[in-house]
Protein backbone atom coordinates (compact mmCIF):
# COMPACT_ATOMS: atom_id res chain seq x y z
CA UNK A 1 0.00 0.00 0.00
CA UNK A 2 1.32 3.42 -0.88
CA UNK A 3 2.44 5.73 1.86
CA UNK A 4 0.96 9.09 2.69
CA UNK A 5 3.74 10.89 0.77
CA UNK A 6 3.54 8.67 -2.33
CA UNK A 7 1.42 9.52 -5.33
CA UNK A 8 -1.76 7.45 -5.84
CA UNK A 9 -0.19 5.50 -8.66
CA UNK A 10 2.82 4.59 -6.52
CA UNK A 11 6.43 5.58 -6.75
CA UNK A 12 7.58 6.17 -10.37
CA UNK A 13 10.20 3.98 -11.86
CA UNK A 14 13.47 5.21 -13.33
CA UNK A 15 16.25 7.37 -12.13
CA UNK A 16 15.59 10.66 -10.46
CA UNK A 17 15.67 13.80 -12.61
CA UNK A 18 13.43 12.43 -15.34
CA UNK A 19 10.12 13.84 -16.42
CA UNK A 20 8.31 11.70 -13.92
CA UNK A 21 10.11 13.41 -11.08
CA UNK A 22 7.55 16.27 -11.10
CA UNK A 23 4.52 14.11 -11.79
CA UNK A 24 3.41 14.54 -8.19
CA UNK A 25 3.21 18.39 -8.54
CA UNK A 26 -0.35 19.53 -9.24
CA UNK A 27 -0.58 22.71 -11.43
CA UNK A 28 -4.12 23.80 -10.70
CA UNK A 29 -5.79 26.82 -12.36
CA UNK A 30 -4.96 29.28 -9.55
CA UNK A 31 -1.31 28.27 -9.74
CA UNK A 32 -1.20 28.93 -13.47
CA UNK A 33 -2.89 32.33 -13.14
CA UNK A 34 -0.47 33.33 -10.41
CA UNK A 35 2.62 32.50 -12.46
CA UNK A 36 4.84 35.49 -13.17
CA UNK A 37 6.35 34.01 -16.35
CA UNK A 38 4.43 32.59 -19.27
CA UNK A 39 5.94 30.87 -22.29
CA UNK A 40 4.96 32.25 -25.67
CA UNK A 41 2.91 29.91 -27.86
CA UNK A 42 4.40 28.30 -30.97
CA UNK A 43 2.67 30.84 -33.18
CA UNK A 44 4.03 33.73 -31.06
CA UNK A 45 7.57 32.27 -31.13
CA UNK A 46 7.48 32.32 -34.96
CA UNK A 47 7.50 36.15 -34.91
CA UNK A 48 11.21 36.35 -33.94
CA UNK A 49 10.65 37.29 -30.37
CA UNK A 50 13.77 38.17 -28.43
CA UNK A 51 12.63 36.35 -25.28
CA UNK A 52 10.90 33.00 -24.93
CA UNK A 53 8.67 34.11 -22.09
CA UNK A 54 6.76 37.21 -21.04
CA UNK A 55 6.05 38.68 -17.62
CA UNK A 56 2.45 38.32 -16.65
CA UNK A 57 0.40 40.61 -14.50
CA UNK A 58 2.09 43.96 -15.31
CA UNK A 59 -0.64 45.10 -17.67
CA UNK A 60 -3.27 43.56 -15.50
CA UNK A 61 -2.05 45.37 -12.42
CA UNK A 62 -1.69 48.64 -14.39
CA UNK A 63 -5.20 48.27 -15.70
CA UNK A 64 -6.40 47.41 -12.21
CA UNK A 65 -4.77 50.50 -10.73
CA UNK A 66 -6.04 52.65 -13.59
CA UNK A 67 -9.53 51.31 -13.12
CA UNK A 68 -9.19 52.14 -9.44
CA UNK A 69 -7.96 55.67 -10.19
CA UNK A 70 -10.72 56.33 -12.73
CA UNK A 71 -13.58 56.65 -10.23
CA UNK A 72 -11.38 58.69 -7.91
CA UNK A 73 -10.47 61.09 -10.74
CA UNK A 74 -14.11 61.46 -11.70
CA UNK A 75 -15.01 62.18 -8.09
CA UNK A 76 -12.24 64.80 -7.79
CA UNK A 77 -13.37 66.43 -11.06
CA UNK A 78 -16.95 66.52 -9.83
CA UNK A 79 -15.87 68.17 -6.57
CA UNK A 80 -13.84 70.83 -8.47
CA UNK A 81 -16.78 71.60 -10.77
CA UNK A 82 -19.10 71.88 -7.78
CA UNK A 83 -16.69 74.26 -6.01
CA UNK A 84 -16.28 76.41 -9.13
CA UNK A 85 -20.04 76.62 -9.61
CA UNK A 86 -20.59 77.48 -5.96
CA UNK A 87 -17.93 80.21 -6.12
CA UNK A 88 -19.49 81.70 -9.26
CA UNK A 89 -22.93 81.77 -7.65
CA UNK A 90 -21.51 83.36 -4.47
CA UNK A 91 -19.65 86.06 -6.41
CA UNK A 92 -22.72 86.66 -8.54
CA UNK A 93 -24.65 87.62 -5.43
CA UNK A 94 -21.79 89.62 -3.95
CA UNK A 95 -20.71 91.61 -7.03
CA UNK A 96 -22.69 93.77 -9.48
CA UNK A 97 -23.27 92.59 -12.99
CA UNK A 98 -21.16 94.12 -15.73
CA UNK A 99 -24.00 96.03 -17.29
CA UNK A 100 -23.33 98.64 -19.96
CA UNK A 101 -24.06 102.25 -19.07
CA UNK A 102 -27.32 103.03 -20.87
CA UNK A 103 -27.10 106.82 -21.04
CA UNK A 104 -30.35 107.42 -22.82
CA UNK A 105 -30.85 105.10 -25.75
CA UNK A 106 -27.47 105.68 -27.36
CA UNK A 107 -25.02 106.10 -24.46
CA UNK A 108 -24.32 109.78 -25.19
CA UNK A 109 -23.89 112.56 -22.65
CA UNK A 110 -26.84 114.94 -22.33
CA UNK A 111 -25.78 118.51 -21.53
CA UNK A 112 -27.23 121.92 -20.77
CA UNK A 113 -24.99 124.99 -20.92
CA UNK A 114 -26.35 128.35 -19.77
CA UNK A 115 -24.37 131.62 -20.15
CA UNK A 116 -24.85 134.04 -17.26
CA UNK A 117 -24.80 137.69 -18.27
CA UNK A 118 -23.77 140.52 -15.90
CA UNK A 119 -26.43 143.02 -14.89
CA UNK A 120 -23.99 145.92 -15.36
CA UNK A 121 -20.28 146.43 -15.78
CA UNK A 122 -18.14 143.50 -14.70
CA UNK A 123 -16.44 144.30 -11.34
CA UNK A 124 -12.65 144.59 -11.51
CA UNK A 125 -9.81 144.84 -9.00
CA UNK A 126 -6.92 142.87 -7.58
CA UNK A 127 -7.37 139.09 -7.29
CA UNK A 128 -7.15 139.18 -3.50
CA UNK A 129 -9.68 142.01 -3.17
CA UNK A 130 -12.12 140.40 -5.61
CA UNK A 131 -12.04 137.05 -3.84
CA UNK A 132 -12.25 138.58 -0.36
CA UNK A 133 -15.48 140.37 -1.31
CA UNK A 134 -17.14 137.50 -3.16
CA UNK A 135 -19.05 134.34 -2.16
CA UNK A 136 -15.81 132.46 -2.92
CA UNK A 137 -13.96 134.08 -0.02
CA UNK A 138 -14.05 130.88 2.00
CA UNK A 139 -13.72 128.40 -0.86
CA UNK A 140 -10.76 126.03 -0.89
CA UNK A 141 -7.91 126.45 -3.36
CA UNK A 142 -7.84 124.23 -6.43
CA UNK A 143 -8.20 120.50 -5.93
CA UNK A 144 -8.58 120.88 -2.16
CA UNK A 145 -12.16 121.90 -2.85
CA UNK A 146 -13.01 118.53 -4.46
CA UNK A 147 -13.37 116.34 -1.41
CA UNK A 148 -14.17 112.66 -1.14
CA UNK A 149 -16.84 111.91 1.49
CA UNK A 150 -15.15 110.91 4.74
CA UNK A 151 -17.65 108.12 5.37
CA UNK A 152 -18.48 105.61 2.65
CA UNK A 153 -21.00 102.80 3.21
CA UNK A 154 -21.27 99.84 0.87
CA UNK A 155 -24.42 99.36 -1.19
CA UNK A 156 -26.19 96.11 -2.06
CA UNK A 157 -23.76 95.33 -4.90
CA UNK A 158 -20.75 97.64 -4.45
CA UNK A 159 -18.14 97.36 -1.73
CA UNK A 160 -16.72 100.32 0.14
CA UNK A 161 -13.48 99.98 -1.84
CA UNK A 162 -15.31 100.01 -5.18
CA UNK A 163 -17.32 103.08 -4.19
CA UNK A 164 -14.16 104.93 -3.17
CA UNK A 165 -12.62 104.02 -6.52
CA UNK A 166 -15.61 105.53 -8.33
CA UNK A 167 -15.39 108.70 -6.24
CA UNK A 168 -11.67 109.06 -6.96
CA UNK A 169 -12.30 108.64 -10.71
CA UNK A 170 -14.96 111.36 -10.57
CA UNK A 171 -12.55 113.62 -8.68
CA UNK A 172 -9.81 112.95 -11.22
CA UNK A 173 -12.20 113.92 -14.01
CA UNK A 174 -13.19 117.14 -12.28
CA UNK A 175 -9.56 118.09 -11.69
CA UNK A 176 -8.54 117.30 -15.27
CA UNK A 177 -11.52 119.09 -16.83
CA UNK A 178 -11.65 122.10 -14.49
CA UNK A 179 -8.16 122.68 -13.06
CA UNK A 180 -5.51 121.27 -15.40
CA UNK A 181 -3.44 124.22 -16.66
CA UNK A 182 -3.11 122.94 -20.24
CA UNK A 183 -6.82 122.13 -20.46
CA UNK A 184 -7.81 125.53 -19.08
CA UNK A 185 -5.54 127.27 -21.60
CA UNK A 186 -7.09 125.33 -24.48
CA UNK A 187 -3.76 123.69 -25.34
CA UNK A 188 -4.60 120.08 -24.54
CA UNK A 189 -7.74 117.97 -24.07
CA UNK A 190 -6.05 114.60 -23.67
CA UNK A 191 -6.08 114.59 -19.83
CA UNK A 192 -9.88 114.66 -20.03
CA UNK A 193 -10.25 112.37 -23.03
CA UNK A 194 -8.26 109.53 -21.43
CA UNK A 195 -10.66 109.43 -18.48
CA UNK A 196 -13.76 108.92 -20.63
CA UNK A 197 -15.48 105.64 -21.32
CA UNK A 198 -14.28 104.63 -24.83
CA UNK A 199 -17.80 104.63 -26.23
CA UNK A 200 -18.12 108.36 -25.47
CA UNK A 201 -14.89 109.33 -27.23
CA UNK A 202 -16.60 109.89 -30.65
CA UNK A 203 -19.09 112.32 -29.07
CA UNK A 204 -16.28 114.10 -27.25
CA UNK A 205 -14.19 114.49 -30.40
CA UNK A 206 -17.13 115.71 -32.47
CA UNK A 207 -17.98 118.32 -29.82
CA UNK A 208 -14.65 120.05 -30.49
CA UNK A 209 -14.55 119.39 -34.22
CA UNK A 210 -18.05 120.79 -34.81
CA UNK A 211 -19.41 122.54 -31.66
CA UNK A 212 -23.17 122.93 -31.45
CA UNK A 213 -25.54 124.24 -28.78
CA UNK A 214 -27.85 121.27 -29.23
CA UNK A 215 -27.48 119.49 -25.91
CA UNK A 216 -25.05 116.92 -27.33
CA UNK A 217 -21.99 118.62 -28.80
CA UNK A 218 -21.21 121.68 -26.67
CA UNK A 219 -17.57 121.61 -25.50
CA UNK A 220 -18.54 123.38 -22.27
CA UNK A 221 -20.46 120.26 -21.31
CA UNK A 222 -17.17 118.36 -21.10
CA UNK A 223 -14.59 120.80 -19.73
CA UNK A 224 -13.61 124.37 -18.89
CA UNK A 225 -11.28 126.20 -21.28
CA UNK A 226 -10.39 129.81 -22.13
CA UNK A 227 -8.91 131.29 -25.28
CA UNK A 228 -5.28 132.15 -24.38
CA UNK A 229 -5.24 134.89 -27.02
CA UNK A 230 -7.95 136.76 -25.11
CA UNK A 231 -7.61 135.99 -21.41
CA UNK A 232 -4.91 134.96 -18.97
CA UNK A 233 -5.70 132.80 -15.98
CA UNK A 234 -4.31 133.64 -12.56
CA UNK A 235 -4.07 129.96 -11.70
CA UNK A 236 -3.02 130.29 -8.06
CA UNK A 237 -6.30 132.01 -7.19
CA UNK A 238 -8.77 129.43 -8.53
CA UNK A 239 -11.28 128.57 -5.81
CA UNK A 240 -13.52 125.52 -5.59
CA UNK A 241 -16.43 124.41 -3.46
CA UNK A 242 -18.88 121.54 -3.80
CA UNK A 243 -19.90 117.99 -2.99
CA UNK A 244 -19.61 114.43 -4.27
CA UNK A 245 -22.40 111.95 -3.60
CA UNK A 246 -23.18 108.40 -4.69
CA UNK A 247 -26.01 105.90 -4.89
CA UNK A 248 -26.75 102.55 -6.48
CA UNK A 249 -29.24 102.66 -9.33
CA UNK A 250 -32.15 100.30 -9.89
CA UNK A 251 -30.23 98.46 -12.63
CA UNK A 252 -27.33 97.73 -10.27
CA UNK A 253 -24.89 100.39 -11.45
CA UNK A 254 -23.19 103.01 -9.30
CA UNK A 255 -24.06 106.67 -9.87
CA UNK A 256 -21.84 109.49 -8.62
CA UNK A 257 -23.10 113.08 -8.75
CA UNK A 258 -20.89 116.13 -8.40
CA UNK A 259 -22.01 119.69 -7.75
CA UNK A 260 -19.13 122.17 -7.71
CA UNK A 261 -18.60 125.87 -8.24
CA UNK A 262 -15.27 126.91 -9.76
CA UNK A 263 -14.17 130.54 -9.49
CA UNK A 264 -11.38 131.65 -11.84
CA UNK A 265 -9.45 134.91 -11.66
CA UNK A 266 -8.81 136.32 -15.14
CA UNK A 267 -6.93 139.19 -16.74
CA UNK A 268 -6.77 140.32 -20.37
CA UNK A 269 -4.12 138.45 -22.34
CA UNK A 270 -0.80 140.26 -22.60
CA UNK A 271 -1.35 142.49 -19.58
CA UNK A 272 -0.01 141.86 -16.10
CA UNK A 273 -1.28 145.15 -14.64
CA UNK A 274 -4.86 145.29 -15.94
CA UNK A 275 -7.64 144.83 -13.41
CA UNK A 276 -8.61 141.27 -12.76
CA UNK A 277 -12.15 139.89 -12.80
CA UNK A 278 -13.80 136.71 -11.63
CA UNK A 279 -15.38 134.10 -13.87
CA UNK A 280 -17.64 131.55 -12.18
CA UNK A 281 -18.59 128.12 -13.54
CA UNK A 282 -21.17 125.98 -11.79
CA UNK A 283 -20.86 122.34 -12.92
CA UNK A 284 -23.32 119.59 -12.01
CA UNK A 285 -22.17 116.25 -13.43
CA UNK A 286 -23.63 112.79 -13.19
CA UNK A 287 -21.32 109.79 -13.64
CA UNK A 288 -22.24 106.15 -14.05
CA UNK A 289 -19.90 103.27 -13.20
CA UNK A 290 -19.91 99.53 -13.72
CA UNK A 291 -17.10 97.10 -12.93
CA UNK A 292 -15.40 97.66 -16.29
CA UNK A 293 -15.24 101.42 -15.65
CA UNK A 294 -13.75 100.85 -12.21
CA UNK A 295 -11.11 98.45 -13.56
CA UNK A 296 -10.17 100.73 -16.46
CA UNK A 297 -10.31 103.94 -14.38
CA UNK A 298 -12.73 105.59 -16.81
CA UNK A 299 -15.89 107.63 -16.30
CA UNK A 300 -19.16 107.45 -18.20
CA UNK A 301 -20.89 110.84 -18.09
CA UNK A 302 -24.68 110.79 -18.01
CA UNK A 303 -25.63 114.44 -17.58
CA UNK A 304 -23.82 117.77 -17.49
CA UNK A 305 -25.47 121.02 -16.42
CA UNK A 306 -23.31 124.11 -16.62
CA UNK A 307 -23.92 127.76 -15.79
CA UNK A 308 -21.04 130.15 -16.50
CA UNK A 309 -20.50 133.91 -16.40
CA UNK A 310 -20.11 136.71 -16.86
CA UNK A 311 -20.76 135.99 -20.53
CA UNK A 312 -22.98 137.48 -23.16
CA UNK A 313 -26.28 135.75 -23.75
CA UNK A 314 -25.29 135.51 -27.38
CA UNK A 315 -22.28 133.36 -26.54
CA UNK A 316 -22.76 130.25 -28.61
CA UNK A 317 -21.13 126.86 -28.47
CA UNK A 318 -17.38 127.14 -28.91
CA UNK A 319 -14.30 125.24 -27.86
CA UNK A 320 -13.61 127.85 -25.15
CA UNK A 321 -15.61 130.20 -22.96
CA UNK A 322 -15.75 133.89 -23.91
CA UNK A 323 -15.70 135.76 -20.58
CA UNK A 324 -16.59 139.40 -20.23
CA UNK A 325 -13.65 140.97 -18.40
CA UNK A 326 -13.38 143.82 -15.90
CA UNK A 327 -15.38 146.87 -16.93
CA UNK A 328 -17.14 145.14 -19.86
CA UNK A 329 -20.92 145.04 -20.20
CA UNK A 330 -23.19 142.53 -21.81
CA UNK A 331 -24.48 143.55 -25.24
CA UNK A 332 -27.81 145.33 -25.07
CA UNK A 333 -30.96 143.45 -25.81
CA UNK A 334 -32.70 140.48 -24.28
CA UNK A 335 -32.45 136.88 -25.37
CA UNK A 336 -34.43 136.05 -28.47
CA UNK A 337 -38.07 135.17 -27.93
CA UNK A 338 -39.25 131.61 -28.35
CA UNK A 339 -42.58 130.61 -29.93
CA UNK A 340 -43.50 127.18 -28.55
CA UNK A 341 -46.31 126.89 -31.12
CA UNK A 342 -44.03 127.28 -34.11
CA UNK A 343 -43.04 124.14 -35.97
CA UNK A 344 -39.44 123.15 -36.52
CA UNK A 345 -36.45 123.37 -34.23
CA UNK A 346 -36.56 125.75 -31.27
CA UNK A 347 -34.30 128.69 -32.04
CA UNK A 348 -34.16 130.44 -28.68
CA UNK A 349 -31.04 130.31 -26.49
CA UNK A 350 -30.88 129.64 -22.77
CA UNK A 351 -29.48 132.55 -20.80
CA UNK A 352 -29.38 133.73 -17.21
CA UNK A 353 -28.48 136.98 -15.45
CA UNK A 354 -26.01 137.14 -12.57
CA UNK A 355 -27.56 138.47 -9.37
CA UNK A 356 -25.78 141.10 -7.34
CA UNK A 357 -24.94 138.64 -4.60
CA UNK A 358 -23.20 136.38 -7.14
CA UNK A 359 -20.69 139.05 -8.18
CA UNK A 360 -17.81 140.44 -6.12
CA UNK A 361 -18.09 143.84 -4.51
CA UNK A 362 -14.45 144.94 -4.24
CA UNK A 363 -13.51 148.19 -2.56
CA UNK A 364 -12.33 149.49 -5.91
CA UNK A 365 -15.66 148.97 -7.61
CA UNK A 366 -19.27 149.57 -6.47
CA UNK A 367 -21.52 146.58 -6.23
CA UNK A 368 -23.93 146.21 -9.12
CA UNK A 369 -27.67 146.26 -8.53
CA UNK A 370 -29.28 142.94 -7.76
CA UNK A 371 -31.27 141.24 -10.48
CA UNK A 372 -33.26 138.06 -10.77
CA UNK A 373 -32.31 134.93 -12.68
CA UNK A 374 -34.29 134.42 -15.85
Amino acid sequence: MAGREDPPEGTPDGPPGGDDEYRSVVFDESFVRAARLQEFSARERMTDREHAVRVRGARTRTAHHASGRGPRRLLALFVLIALAFGTAVYLGFRQPYRVPAPVGADGRLRMTVVPLAPAGAVPGGTPADLLAHSPAAHFARGGEGIRIPSKVVRTADFTESQIRTALFIARDYLEASSLDADVLAGRDRQPVRTLLDPEQIPQFDRSFAAPAADGLYDPAGWLVAFAPAKVRLVAADTRVHGTLQYQQTADRALEVTSDHTFVYTLRPAGSATAKASLFTVRRELSFRFDLDDLEKHTAHLVESEVGAGPEACSAGAATTFTPLLAGARAPSGSPAGVDPYATGRLSGELCGVLTGSAEPAPTTHPAPAATHTS
